[in-house]
């Protein structure tokens, strides 16, 4: 079926459907076409991407695929009632051993900082402060409401006792946020680049490094630190520090970072984003598995909560930054 449709709308004939990682892929003419949901984006913002990825590659970079266009031109098409883009790419194999993955993830905000021409569908950069406090604003409407009715189940108990504390956090972040953006003034190097909506370890950890524009947003570089540190926090809370040291050592020997980038990186830490998503999660989803999952997962985001207030705390000392030759303000309730 993707091989009907990549003859009929993009003129390439596949020799074989193959699975890499989470990709479908099809094999032709020495190159690995991959097969991407365009999900809400519309064709302006495909065409935004597409720019990107050609500057990033003229830049070097090898790992970024091309964005293919259909025989009329097209970024998206629709075959059998379902919307596909087509991602190509030589197979580049991995060599796991000698990946060190914060200087890859600098080079990469290196060359993404220098694109050429305004990003304005893609860009994310000085607008954490509004989607916060909206995400903020949501949320207090959802719990004044269950304020004065019964619980229906444990999660809504616990949300209803939680977000208090939450919410406190999330001001928290703000006013860290706002004072960074008044007190300091940013470098050449905190301009906007290529980040993604969730940089992790599994982000380019496949048998191929796919380096996915459809995994981008235009931000600021302290997003993709600060969701790859939360990540690795969650993933094991006894044993993070060493690992998130050699990371941002090995980031800063490409791109030392600035003291705003350190301001921002903090606030983003500050603010309970895997509390924020856990409860939108479970409100949408309709799956008793899901919410199963979810219950667990909130259960052990209020145990750990102590813990990672240890971890903000600590934060600044287990990544080495110079807190007072850059003068970073500490939260002094961690203390």
């Amino acid at each position: 079926m993707l091989q009907q449709m990549l003859e009929h709308r993009f003129g390439i004939r596949a020799e074989e459907q193959l699975k890499i990682d989470r990709y479908d892929a099809l094999r032709g003419n020495g190159w690995l076409y991959l097969i991407s949901n365009p999900g809400n984006r519309e064709e302006e913002d495909i065409s935004e991407l597409e720019k990107i990825t050609q500057h990033l590659r003229s830049n070097g970079d090898q790992q970024v695929p091309f964005i293919m266009q259909t025989k009329d031109s097209q970024f998206i098409t629709t075959w059998e009632q379902k919307k596909y883009c087509v991602l190509a790419q030589r197979p580049l194999e991995q060599r796991r051993r000698q990946m060190k993955l914060g200087r890859k993830l600098a080079k990469l905000h290196e060359r993404g900082r220098n694109v050429p021409f305004q990003i304005q569908r893609l860009s994310r950069v000085g607008q954490w402060k509004s989607l916060w406090e909206k995400r903020l604003d949501q949320m207090e409407k959802v719990w004044n409401g269950l304020l004065f009715q019964t619980p229906e189940d444990e999660f809504e108990q616990q949300f209803i006792e939680s977000f208090p504390y939450y919410m406190g956090l999330t001001e928290n972040a703000i006013q860290y946020l706002v004072d960074s953006e008044i007190d300091d003034t940013p470098t050449e190097t905190d301009g906007g680049t290529v980040c993604h909506e969730r940089f992790t370890n599994k982000t380019w950890s496949g048998h191929y490094i796919i380096k996915n524009p459809f995994d981008w947003v235009f931000d600021h570089r302290s997003r993709d630190l600060a969701e790859w540190t939360r990540e690795r926090y969650f993933r094991n809370i006894q044993t993070y520090d060493v690992e998130v040291k050699q990371f941002f050592d090995e980031y800063q020997s490409i791109s030392p970072l600035s003291p705003f980038s350190w301001r921002l990186l903090y606030s983003r830490l500050i603010f309970p984003l895997h509390y924020f998503e856990c409860i939108e999660n479970y409100y949408i989803t309709r799956s008793e598995q899901e919410k199963k999952y979810l219950e667990e997962q909130l259960n052990k985001i209020l145990k750990q909560s102590s813990d990672y207030e240890r971890f903000l705390a600590r934060f600044f000392q287990i990544t080495g930054a110079p807190i007072n030759r850059l003068n970073l303000p500490l939260l002094e309730w961690l203390y």
